[in-house]
């Protein structure tokens, strides 16, 4: 199927060439790919759709949307103020959505398992059992630092941030001056008391500032319990045929003003101005759906040398080291309930990222995605070199791009150690944040680093704070071992020096020594540290770092002597920083111009749409996946225990069901509920919660992953395979009358 697509874009690249496809702007690429696009999928016999769209780019689609069926105004989407646009939010990783004038959210279960965990105890244990608030009174504080983003405006900024760059600028000199543009921009988007960001696409080629409203007060309302909300558990994670319950509620607060307010008892349900109806119908396959959300990260515009590198050594390493971690928790978890609940997070993450990386490493090599990104990189590089205008513009990009790749990779054992070091003990992680905050502090606002500005102060605070339900003295000890065991096996031409003289190791020594030197060092810092402690790391965020030093804790005392090395990097990081600000623009240039203007911009984390249709897929030879599973398939797989143990009283619900019994908020022609479904929509991390919404701007759906063959897309997108997975609000709807009770959520949303 592929070849169709290469052909029909080849053979209308000699048309949009007379426009000189090469010199036009980003903006008119991304039109011209529009229609590009639409040729070539009707070629290719209605494949998966690329491209994870801006807003402001969705009206250019009007005629290939009507081709699917879609009946609309494509402009809508184009509308962040208008429906359905105005409905969609960002929790800071997930995607939700509002459902009701109240300030209702929906978004995915393990969306809110953090706030879940955060009102958790061994007695009362709410990732288990699950949670509903039958009145407003009973809604519960979702976490410090939990946040609901509304997006309200997106301006394009670029001439604001690289114009009138010197061209003898050096690469450092670039950086900065970036830099401090971006702050500046910022720091005056935010005097309107909204939450700001300029974010960069087409690395670098184009800038637009995103605006939002910060809503602080989140509460949890409804979160089903597991044998329901994470069904399937890590056996079933990015899988089909699945049957997962992926869904809960968290509600906006805001001051009775109805501005963006602290948690306060007399804070009031924030009154959005547009929510999500939930369809009656549901959906069909071959129905044409759309997805709203906010993509996180993808790499399909890195060089071939990124992807090697990833492939051959960045993803092997991650995977062994989240199957280490895993093993170490496993059987720390046998032990201590307590301790179980309090790393379930980690745990979680560490099980995704797993499947996650296995499943793109397997794409990029098995799947052949990395030999395809080699043979289009050397038909960019024949592109540019058949051309002298194409040559003298883009002929050194490429070669000074590996040049600046194969220098990263001289430290990179070190620079991933201290990574794995900082991020495996949360003692050690706010030891290092709160030194550089106290680093940073006395500087003026432009001049801090990007994240310890004062804008992050309350951030920073709200992460010191809600690390208490996490933090366990016994599980960071067990992970910094590990993690240390990695610093002691470090080369000579790469060791982290302040750990090696605080631990006492040095180059090849022998491991037996290493451990009980390793040891040694352990019971030093445990010893002397009081971080584990709420009050006291609070007390910290605001001492100078001479009064920080004075505490004399240990893990203060570490973070300190760790600094110079982590100042280094940051540096080294802001000089190739500058280089690919200069580089990458010009690379995306080329590329944008050799596929005439077929490219979409990579994801990143900023509001997204894309569509797709309800469709099954041919897994592997002989075995082709149905579209959409019902609650049949929940009575085959369950089994009563680990990840397949369905609450009897769902179990229940589901032989009324079958007996006949009618469901008020289910469609009664339906023989079975449909329980999730297939499309091929393009989606990634992020997206969990994104609402799939049907041709009339409704509610159908709740993405919550995508399919372990098709992860690689990340990287390459595959319009053969590529599915993502969606919760049918259908089920949804039948679990919460049926099953949990939750009429108060229902007759909301129904609006009575």
């Amino acid at each position: 199927m592929l070849w169709a697509v290469a052909a029909v874009r080849d053979r209308i690249k000699l048309i949009i060439c007379r426009f000189d496809c090469w010199r036009t702007t980003p903006l008119k690429i991304a039109r011209a790919s529009v229609v590009l696009l639409g040729v070539s999928l009707f070629a290719a016999g209605l494949l998966a759709e690329e491209g994870m769209w801006m807003p402001q780019q969705i009206p250019e689609m009007a005629a290939r949307l009507r081709a699917l069926g879609f009946k609309g105004d494509a402009k809508a989407f184009a509308d962040l103020s208008g429906q359905p646009m105005g409905a969609i939010v960002s929790l800071g990783g997930c995607t939700a959505s509002f459902v009701s004038p109240d300030g209702l959210i929906v978004t995915n279960h393990h969306c809110v398992a953090g706030g879940l965990q955060f009102n958790s105890t061994p007695k009362r244990n709410l990732l288990k059992d699950g949670y509903l608030a039958k009145t407003r009174g009973e809604e519960l504080p979702n976490g410090p630092g939990s946040r609901v983003f509304v997006t309200t405006s997106v301006t394009e900024v670029t001439s604001a941030i690289t114009g009138n760059i010197d061209a003898k600028a050096t690469d450092r000199e670039r950086y900065d001056l970036i830099e401090r543009r971006l702050k500046e921009r910022i720091a005056a988007c935010e005097k309107g008391g909204q939450r700001c960001n300029v974010a960069s696409f087409f690395a670098g080629l184009k800038y637009f500032e995103i605006a939002q409203m910060e809503i602080k007060d989140v509460r949890l309302v409804y979160a089903p319990a597991d044998g329901i909300g994470v069904f399937g558990g890590e056996t079933d994670n990015w899988r089909w045929p699945r049957h997962t319950g992926d869904w809960s509620f968290l509600r906006a607060y805001v001051g009775k003003d109805g501005k963006p307010a602290e948690f306060s008892k007399d804070n009031v349900p924030f009154k959005p101005k547009h929510w999500l109806k939930i369809s009656a119908e549901g959906i069909k396959p071959g129905d044409l759906v759309f997805v709203a959300g906010y993509p996180g990260r993808t790499q399909r515009h890195q060089t071939y040398a990124q992807v090697k590198e990833t492939t051959e050594w960045s993803m092997p390493r991650s995977i062994r080291l989240a199957q280490e971690q895993l093993a170490i928790l496993d059987q720390l978890m046998k032990q201590d309930q307590a301790l179980a609940l309090k790393v379930a997070g980690r745990l979680q993450g560490l099980n995704n990222n797993l499947t996650n990386q296995k499943g793109m490493l397997e794409g990029l090599v098995k799947g052949g995605s990395l030999g395809l990104k080699q043979v289009r990189e050397k038909e960019l590089q024949a592109w540019i070199a058949a051309d002298p205008i194409r040559q003298k513009k883009y002929g050194d990009v490429l070669p000074a791009l590996g040049a600046l790749q194969a220098e990263s990779e001289k430290t990179r054992e070190q620079s991933a150690t201290l990574s794995t070091l900082t991020t495996s003990s949360s003692y050690l992680g706010a030891a290092l944040t709160l030194y550089q905050l106290s680093v940073q502090r006395p500087k003026a606002d432009l001049d801090r680093e990007a994240g310890f500005q004062q804008r992050d102060w309350s951030r920073i605070r709200d992460g010191q704070d809600r690390m208490q339900r996490t933090i366990d003295a016994t599980a960071d000890r067990a992970l910094l071992r590990w993690a240390l065991g990695y610093v002691a096996a470090l080369p000579a031409e790469q060791r982290i020096l302040a750990v090696d003289q605080a631990a006492g190791l040095r180059p090849g020594m022998p491991k037996a020594d290493a451990d009980k030197a390793i040891d040694a060092f352990l019971q030093q810092l445990f010893a002397g540290t009081r971080l584990g402690d709420r009050d006291f790391r609070l007390s910290l965020i605001d001492k100078s770092t001479a009064d920080l030093v004075a505490t004399n804790d240990s893990f203060i005392l570490l973070a300190a002597a760790m600094e110079p090395l982590a100042e280094s990097n940051r540096e080294a990081a802001k000089n190739r920083a500058g280089a690919q600000a200069r580089l990458m623009p010009r690379y995306m240039e080329a590329l944008l111009a050799q596929a005439g203007g077929l490219v979409a911009p990579d994801a990143n984390s900023t509001l997204r749409v894309t569509y797709g249709q309800v469709k099954g897929v041919d897994a592997k030879d002989g075995l082709y996946y149905k579209p959409q599973t019902t609650l049949a398939g929940i009575i085959e797989k369950n089994t009563g225990e680990g990840d397949f143990a369905a609450p009897k009283v769902q179990l229940d619900a589901i032989n009324a069901r079958r007996s006949g019994k009618k469901t008020p908020y289910i469609d009664s022609s339906l023989g079975d509920v449909p329980v999730n479904f297939l499309s091929t929509v393009d989606t990634t991390g992020g997206n969990s919660g994104s609402p799939t919404l049907n041709g009339k701007g409704e509610l159908v759906g709740l993405l919550f992953d995508g399919t372990y063959e098709s992860v690689a897309s990340n990287f390459l997108f595959d319009a053969t395979t590529t599915r993502s997975i969606h919760v049918d609000t259908r089920y949804m709807l039948w679990n919460m009358a049926e099953v949990d009770g939750a009429t108060n959520l229902l007759q909301e949303m129904a609006g009575r």
